[in-house]
């Protein structure tokens, strides 16, 4: 795998896991991610392989919403020579009542999870259209749908899935492929960096509900994340390959439900405001 890859988030989660199958194919790793000693940790794995070919990578610690972070990705990938693929990961979760997130909360998780990734692409865009690359984003299967108390997360990862949509459709000539990577409920570092709000009394039964069973699924509830890099892995080598990806069986499910659920209305309600009797349509 003689090709560049830069992976937002890359110090955990699918981020990490994903790097080292790059490092472990011969790419060049650009990782971005804020934890300079998982950085390094990084940087002294493919240091220290015996395998070969192993890749190389270039650690960059930058908290991707500071205000020269286009700047410094964009060098960083100067540097490498050029980009063939992205793999734009980062992002947190934020659980609470749409009312009771406050305003602080709701722009940070935008901050973070839509414009951040805005920010990394502006920042490679130029570079991918040279090498006609890949671009990942990752998204959930709640950007497709929302549960009660998921509201803002799955606003920001929402937001994600209709910019991907649109720039896969302005890319298309250029043959820069897009793929949403939609993964279901995996054990990542993703609950230990979970955002909650707590419920007050109005939203105990619902929001408050959710969560309580939310935290009472089983460990077999959470699949291995492992299935999550190894899907990114084998879509960056297609050579057509699918705009949204969904990860794991509960993604499948859950989205296909609301895909359904989407379709009844929309025929239940195609005709509203209906024509009374006798009047011309």
């Amino acid at each position: 795998m003689s090709s560049t890859w830069l992976i937002t988030g890359a110090t955990s989660g699918f981020g990490r896991l994903v790097a080292e199958r790059a490092l472990a194919g011969g790419a060049h790793v650009i990782a971005v991610g804020r934890r300079r000693d998982r950085l390094a940790e990084l940087a002294e794995l493919a240091e220290l392989a015996e395998s070969a070919p192993h890749g190389q990578v270039t650690p960059v610690a930058l908290d991707l919403t500071a205000p020269d972070a286009q700047d410094v990705l964009a060098e960083a990938v100067r540097s490498a020579g050029g980009l063939d693929v992205l793999v734009n990961n980062a992002g947190y979760g934020l659980f609470g009542a749409v009312e009771q997130v406050d305003a602080d909360a709701a722009r940070a998780i935008f901050d973070t999870n839509v414009l951040a990734n805005l920010t990394v692409l502006r920042a490679t865009l130029p570079a991918l259209r040279a090498a006609r690359g890949r671009i990942l984003q990752t998204s959930s299967l709640i950007g497709q749908f929302a549960w009660p108390s998921s509201g803002l997360y799955s606003a920001s990862k929402g937001a994600v899935e209709l910019i991907s949509e649109a720039l896969a459709h302005e890319l298309a000539p250029t043959g820069v492929k897009v793929t949403i990577i939609e993964p279901g409920t995996f054990a990542t570092e993703f609950s230990t960096s979970l955002q909650v709000v707590a419920p007050n009394d109005v939203y105990l039964p619902t929001v408050g509900q959710f969560l309580t069973d939310f935290a009472a699924l089983p460990p077999q509830a959470f699949g291995d994340p492992d299935t999550v890099a190894d899907a990114i892995m084998a879509v960056a080598e297609l050579d057509e390959p699918p705009l949204r990806l969904a990860v794991g069986a509960d993604a499948v499910e859950h989205i296909r439900a609301s895909l359904h659920s989407r379709l009844a209305e929309l025929d239940r309600w195609e005709h509203f405001p209906r024509v009374p009797a006798g009047e011309p349509a």
